[in-house]
């Protein structure tokens, strides 16, 4: 009997742990934007030693847009960009650097590439990126009144395929933001990376299933450059 009521409790004391530990994963973590000082004191650094143009488009995000920073040019030619992207942010940091990695250049035109981290690491609330973006847009909107914004959609991966639904929702939000206002563009990076069945292709991201190898990268540049060029090729 003692023994029964001791095997009932520790499955019941499993149980719980067990549900403790998935809502500790599932809940949102906390941003601290200052870890990335050091990253946007190397940008100012570089400036420094070579100031990029004015009127140039801008490109920042997380770490699909870090690690592409040094393709980036090569990629979009003939457009001229300055590549900012800064690994592992999210919307947030973005907003928090706003003035300090984008509009300190003058671009004609800035590209953002946030929400992966978000949905698939921070577990930011759906209505938290979308309304940070908005603060983008509006800053932006103040500050240079002519610059065009490209938001581009989450992409889809498999370390994260848990997150795509939250994704995709996040995606839809932003799209309809774009589809009111005239300078905002949204680039679908996600349908591209999609087999006909719905499900992430598997061929195009390095080994931890994330970030994108170079069959990978070549889609996401000519997605962005087909997105990028009927605006922007006249200002070339």
């Amino acid at each position: 009997m003692h023994k029964s009521k001791f095997q009932i409790l520790l499955r019941a004391l499993l149980a719980l742990t067990a549900f403790l530990i998935a809502a500790q994963v599932n809940a949102q973590r906390e941003v601290d934007p200052t870890r990335f000082e050091e990253a946007i004191q190397r940008f100012e650094e570089m400036d420094s030693v070579s100031a990029p143009p004015e009127g140039a488009i801008l490109l920042t995000g997380s770490s699909s847009i870090a690690r592409w920073n040094n393709q980036a040019a090569a990629a979009l030619a003939p457009l001229t960009v300055i590549a900012r992207g800064f690994g592992g942010s999210v919307m947030e940091d973005v907003l928090y650097y706003l003035d300090r990695v984008a509009l300190t250049y003058k671009p004609r035109a800035i590209l953002i590439y946030e929400g992966d981290n978000d949905t698939g690491s921070y577990f930011v609330p759906e209505d938290k990126i979308v309304s940070q973006f908005e603060e983008i847009v509006a800053k932006v909107h103040t500050a240079l009144p002519e610059t065009r914004i490209y938001v581009m959609s989450v992409k889809p991966s498999i370390a994260r395929w848990e997150f795509w639904e939250t994704a995709q929702k996040v995606n839809a939000r932003l799209h309809a933001i774009a589809k009111a206002d005239s300078q905002v563009f949204y680039i679908d990076v996600a349908t591209p990376f999609l087999q006909v069945d719905g499900h992430v292709m598997t061929d195009i991201f390095i080994d931890d299933g994330l970030h994108l190898n170079d069959l990978g990268n070549s889609i996401w540049g000519s997605t962005i450059k087909a997105a990028l060029m009927p605006q922007e090729a006249r200002f070339e």
